[in-house]
């Protein structure tokens, strides 16, 4: 696993805006990326074996959530700029930090930091039931009408502070953060079930820090594990 892994974020003149039908265009560069950087021990990292994770990351269309002047190099192993000094994360991370959540269908899930909405497209592609909040109202406007344009309608928006997670809603089965955080929010572990997981890099803005797995027993304890060494951009609060 390399340690230099950027966090998802977003810009509202992504390739959305590209025509349907060339979604399957880069289907063969999809099954490429994640037989050789996903799946594979020969990038010189613990390979994801969870077939419902390797089957999102082959059908949703990462060079739908990047720049048009990005789609040629949407399926290469490396984070994107994609505006507002935003990025989306390089294909492994994201499948990793979904593995760790050990997401199945029916299970709610909640994301903090839409941004360009590709890790929920990730999620959607595994349970029906996904949540996401975006910060920045410009990001989470963008990415809520590019998940519908791109048939994932069903997953639920919300522009606001994701630090206290989702307004009014039971406890979630899997939470997942897609910014460093100085430490993790007690709100998030409160809105976490039982035996549930969450996964959020943690530590100092714009310097290594560690991605961690938390789950929560079912006395209401907590367990942490460090999964090791990312780099994320910050997390961000409302005003």
């Amino acid at each position: 696993m390399r340690s230099w892994l950027l966090a998802l974020g977003a810009g509202a003149a992504l390739a959305a805006s590209l025509p349907l039908q060339q979604a399957d265009e880069y289907r063969d560069a999809r099954l490429l990326m994640v037989r050789q950087q996903i799946a594979s021990r020969l990038a010189g990292r613990n390979p994801v074996t969870d077939t419902a994770v390797l089957r999102a990351m082959e059908t949703v269309p990462r060079h739908r959530f990047v720049r048009p002047g990005d789609v040629k190099r949407a399926y290469s192993d490396r984070p994107l700029p994609i505006g507002h000094g935003q990025t989306i994360s390089q294909p492994y991370i994201v499948a990793a930090m979904t593995e760790m959540m050990h997401v199945v269908r029916g299970d709610v899930v909640l994301e903090i930091g839409t941004g360009s909405g590709y890790q929920a497209a990730v999620l959607a592609e595994i349970t029906d039931s996904v949540y996401t909040i975006e910060v920045v109202e410009p990001l989470g406007r963008a990415a809520a009408r590019r998940l519908v344009e791109l048939g994932y309608g069903r997953v639920r928006t919300l522009v606001g502070d994701g630090y206290f997670g989702w307004p009014d809603h039971p406890r979630f089965d899997g939470i997942l953060v897609t910014a460093a955080a100085s430490h993790i929010p007690p709100p998030l572990v409160e809105q976490l079930k039982p035996g549930a997981r969450m996964v959020i890099p943690v530590g100092a803005p714009f310097q290594v820090q560690s991605l961690m797995l938390v789950e929560k027993q079912r006395d209401g304890s907590v367990i942490q594990w460090n999964m090791g060494a990312v780099r994320f951009v910050p997390f961000t609060r409302g005003d």
